[in-house]
């Protein structure tokens, strides 16, 4: 068809910042650049990652914005993309984009695989730009640090997309909690379906077999070790596979804990435990329990906190009269236990009943409008890299140090970043890179 835009056309913008690092010009105009200038109350956005929840960051983006910028190493989704937003320039490798348009874009929206997360948000902040990252902000949990401190040391805004954050019933049961109403919490469970019907986890490689012509398979193995293409990786099953992603635990902690993190300030765990259905230590395992350990902390007394996945679920003595769906919450406390149905963080329920009463919250224009605001100047998204998701983060991603372990205790030294009497688990912590990737 002579309207069709081929391959060539979608790539050609990628291929102007490459001739641009070749001759040492990455940052000069180019005909094939678009030059959006900055609009009052505007955002010039870039966004990392087109398909899947990348495509509703994009149009969550567009919403405060213009899109001038548009990155994926699949270029169906960039046709995509360009066919919703044609004023836009094409990348296949965010590296060159963030050359190609500088000065030309002030915050990006990324919605790609969790191995690419710490890379891409680090180069967007030493460019000065604000910037949005899915959850969970990073792979390791040296990367969440590293992420926080560069987001605090260049004063951008930024935010993770834990959209539940925004939820006013989630801020005011957190701030229930956090008075005293129900009195001390003594525990909390938590649990997800994941990976059970989502993606498959606790299996072996999949045999090799030719990448698509649109994807791009050496961008998208990106920081991690060389691989064979082969079905699944890519758009989706990667989050089961510990060399790209974090698996049920990482997917989903970062929503399902939002609440009790929100209410109990829930970071630096003393120690963690878990049990698995077993694992190769290359793909997740298929179901796991994890156990943390939380001692004093400002206030708030010691407490555990039990996560299940794969289909498992707490004992159902803990909230009778409710059958718990694929995803909630319950938190235990001495004057009452409240339940929530789901990751969505919206629905907050007294286990035998009763109502939560009102209490003021700073309510949120909205997930998306909160990081906007913040970059215009406003006051900060509550989930920003530095006060709280960064540290969500690293709660979180503990957790996946226990399901490697798969049996024995593990004592935390959050401010080492190491698990006390052993280097054995350094490499999870933090990662090697390959040849041209760093944070």
């Amino acid at each position: 068809m002579a309207n069709e835009i081929t391959r060539r056309d979608v790539l050609r913008g990628s291929a102007a910042a490459v001739v641009g690092l070749a001759t040492g010009l990455a940052g000069a105009e180019s005909p094939e650049l678009q030059t959006t200038p900055p609009k009052p109350g505007r955002l010039r956005f870039g966004i990392i990652g087109c398909g899947g929840k990348g495509w509703s960051g994009m149009q969550g983006a567009a919403e405060h914005g213009d899109i001038v910028a548009l990155c994926d190493i699949d270029a169906q989704n960039r046709s995509k993309a360009m066919l919703e937003h044609p004023r836009a320039t094409a990348f296949d490798d965010y590296r060159a984009m963030f050359i190609a348009m500088k000065g030309k874009i002030d915050a990006v929206v990324i919605s790609i695989p969790d191995h690419h997360h710490a890379i891409a948000s680090s180069l967007a902040m030493h460019q000065g730009l604000h910037t949005y990252c899915e959850k969970p902000l990073t792979r390791t949990i040296w990367e969440a640090r590293q992420i926080a401190r560069i987001a605090r040391e260049k004063k951008v805004a930024t935010q993770m997309g834990n959209q539940s954050t925004a939820s006013t019933n989630m801020r005011k049961t957190a701030a229930l909690i956090r008075s005293g109403l129900y009195g001390r919490v003594k525990e909390v469970h938590l649990w997800t379906n994941r990976a059970t019907g989502w993606w498959k986890q606790g299996v072996p490689r999949p045999a090799p077999s030719t990448a698509p012509k649109q994807v791009d398979f050496d961008l998208w193995l990106g920081p991690r070790p060389v691989r064979p293409y082969a079905e699944g990786y890519h758009p989706f099953s990667w989050r089961g596979w510990w060399d790209f992603g974090t698996g049920s635990l990482g997917d989903m902690g970062c929503h399902i804990f939002n609440m009790p993190y929100m209410a109990l300030d829930l970071r630096d765990p003393i120690a963690v435990q878990a049990e698995t259905s077993g694992h190769n230590r290359d793909s997740f395992p298929e179901w796991s329990i994890v156990h943390y350990e939380f001692g004093e902390r400002n206030g708030r007394p010691p407490l555990t906190l039990h996560w299940h996945d794969g289909g498992k679920k707490p004992d159902a003595s803990l909230a009778p009269g409710f059958e718990y769906g694929g995803n909630g919450s319950i938190v235990v406390c001495e004057k009452g236990t409240i339940y929530s149905p789901d990751e969505s963080n919206t629905q907050f329920m007294l286990v035998g009943g009763g109502t939560m009463p009102d209490i003021k919250v700073d309510e949120s224009p909205g997930h998306m409008a909160e990081f906007a605001r913040a970059a215009l100047g406003g006051k900060p998204a509550v989930s920003n890299f530095p006060d709280y998701s960064g540290p969500l983060t690293e709660t979180v991603l503990l957790g996946n140090l226990a399901i490697w372990a798969n049996g024995p205790r593990l004592e935390w030294d959050a401010h080492r970043m190491e698990v006390k009497g052993t280097h054995e688990y350094d490499s999870l912590i933090r990662p090697a890179f390959t040849e041209g990737w760093k944070v």
